[in-house]
């Protein structure tokens, strides 16, 4: 692999608010798009996300949405779910309880919920005035967003709103065969996941070669690589947030930066 084509994955830069703008209004056509392909058979199929089907998986994407400019129907379902369902933790009971919230609805009509309420959602985004999404902090409500390289609304914003989005249409095509369109967006939440993978990066310098559309080669750490993780761009994406890959990801070079490299993970 030619160094020259290899750039320290630390130096991507952050997706500002006026390209997040751009990239989560094309993740939302590319997902509506997908949707509206389903037949009536494919609303019931399993997906990767336990106990999901891709009906359940909509319907908590439309809850995300709806949340953003309602906070307060998060708190009220954070409230509920601790009461209903103990054993998870807050995040886990509270997207429970977004798609218990719409159990009786069926998949075309989520379909027009997440087009209503998603350009609502990004509006309320992007109308927070700027020290306040700097500011107010998702672990506020979930703990579990103090493992988040950020837990900003800003952050969520700019980041993590198109890539929990973006993530379960790749679940959606795994799910029914849809095929994944992909685009120069997908690549820009791909090198956020790949940013968020370099920021706690703590082994050996090692390089990434992604291959496709949202693809790239990139260096984690300082220094020449030990080891190499040769891979489609999308399954390692499905690695680092735990899930199963389609094709298995090749490896060469050191066996303990390589181990290091599969053990990690990123926040989805």
């Amino acid at each position: 692999m030619a160094t020259t084509t290899t750039s320290s994955a630390r130096a991507i830069p952050r997706t500002t608010g006026t390209r997040a703008r751009l990239v989560n209004e094309a993740e939302l056509r590319a997902t509506l798009s997908t949707f509206r392909e389903l037949s009536d058979e494919d609303w019931r199929r399993p997906t990767v996300c336990d106990g999901w089907t891709v009906r359940d998986m909509l319907a908590h994407t439309v809850g995300q949405f709806e949340e953003l400019p309602r906070p307060w129907v998060a708190l009220r379902r954070v409230r509920r779910a601790a009461r209903t369902h103990p054993g998870l933790g807050p995040l886990d009971g509270h997207n429970e309880c977004q798609i218990e919230d719409r159990k009786a609805v069926p998949g075309r009509e989520l379909i027009g919920a997440l087009a209503h309420f998603a350009p609502q959602g990004l509006i309320a985004l992007r109308r927070m005035p700027a020290p306040v999404r700097r500011t107010i902090r998702l672990s506020l409500l979930y703990p579990e967003a103090r493992a988040l390289p950020d837990d900003s609304v800003d952050y969520l914003g700019n980041v993590l709103v198109t890539r929990d989005t973006w993530m379960h249409r790749v679940d959606l095509g795994d799910a029914t065969g849809a095929e994944l369109v992909l685009d120069r967006h997908d690549r820009e939440i791909v090198g956020q996941v790949v940013l968020d993978l370099a920021l706690s990066w703590t082994g050996p310098a090692v390089a990434l070669d992604l291959r496709g559309p949202a693809g790239g080669v990139y260096l984690l750490g300082i220094g020449g690589p030990a080891a190499t993780l040769h891979a489609d761009a999308v399954d390692f994406a499905r690695h680092l947030s735990g899930r199963p890959t389609r094709e298995r990801l090749e490896l060469e070079g050191d066996p303990e930066a390589g181990a290091a490299l599969l053990a990690a993970r990123v926040v989805f």
